[in-house]
C-alpha cells in the first residue's frame, strides 16, 4: 500500500468499468491532491441478477485492465476475499487499520450515490472513518443541506466535485453490448477484448 497521506477508495460494482469511472477517479485525484486511488470492486450487488453480468474474478480482471495505465490507481479484491454482503463501512474499517494512522482516507462516490447515503448500513460511522468525494453526475443534483438535515455531520465532511460530466453507465453499456452495438472509446481496449474474448453481456 502506498504511503502517501491521502488515499482515494471508488468502490463499485464496476459492471463493466467504463471511461466515467476511470474519469471520476482522476478528477478527484487531482482536485484533492490524492497519491493513489484504490477500485474496490463489491462483491456481489443483491439487487442485480448475476446471470446478466460478469463474475466478481472477472470484474476485478477488468478493473485492472483498466487501472493498468495509470501509475496513480490500484485495485484491491479486499471484498471479494470477504463473505458476503461487503458493507462499504467494514471495508472502509480494515483499510483504516491498515493504514498509516498519519493517512487520510477518501471515499469517492457520485451524486446519485450521495443522495441515498443516510440509508447505508452505519452510515454515520462512515463519515467518521473518511472525508466524502461527491463527485456531480449528469442528471442528479445534490441538496447538501437536505442530506445534512438526515445524516448530521456530514456537510463537513465533505467536498463536492464538478466532475467530468461524461454521461456514461455501467447499465447503458451492458444493453449495448447485448444487443451487438459498438462500445468502443466508452470502455478502455483492454477490457473491451476481454469482453468479447469471454463473450460477457451477451443476451441470452
Amino acid at each position: 500500500m502506498t504511503s502517501a497521506q491521502r488515499i482515494g477508495i471508488y468502490g463499485g460494482t464496476f459492471d463493466p468499468i467504463h471511461i466515467g469511472h476511470l474519469a471520476i477517479a482522476e478528477e478527484a485525484r487531482y482536485a484533492l491532491g490524492l497519491g493513489q486511488v484504490l477500485f474496490v470492486p463489491a462483491a456481489r450487488q443483491p439487487l442485480k441478477d448475476d446471470a446478466q453480468g460478469a463474475t466478481p474474478e472477472q470484474r476485478l480482471v477488468m478493473a485492472r485492465m483498466a487501472c493498468a495505465t495509470n501509475p496513480h490507481f490500484a485495485v484491491s479484491d479486499l471484498e471479494l476475499r470477504r463473505p458476503p454482503p461487503s458493507y462499504t463501512v467494514d471495508t472502509l474499517s480494515t483499510l483504516r487499520a491498515e493504514l498509516d494512522i498519519a493517512t487520510e482516507l477518501v471515499f469517492i462516490l457520485g451524486a446519485d450515490a450521495a443522495r441515498d447515503l443516510p440509508r447505508w448500513h452505519r452510515a454515520a460511522e462512515i463519515t467518521r472513518l473518511v472525508h466524502l468525494a461527491i463527485v456531480g453526475r449528469p442528471g442528479y443534483s445534490l441538496d447538501l443541506a437536505a442530506l445534512e438535515s438526515r445524516l448530521s455531520g456530514v456537510g463537513e465532511r465533505c467536498t463536492l466535485i464538478a466532475g467530468p460530466r461524461l454521461d456514461v453507465s455501467s447499465s447503458d453499456l451492458r444493453a449495448r453490448l447485448a444487443l451487438g452495438r459498438p462500445a468502443r472509446y466508452q470502455i478502455p481496449d483492454p477490457v473491451l477484448d476481454y469482453i468479447a474474448e469471454h463473450g460477457l453481456y451477451r443476451e441470452r
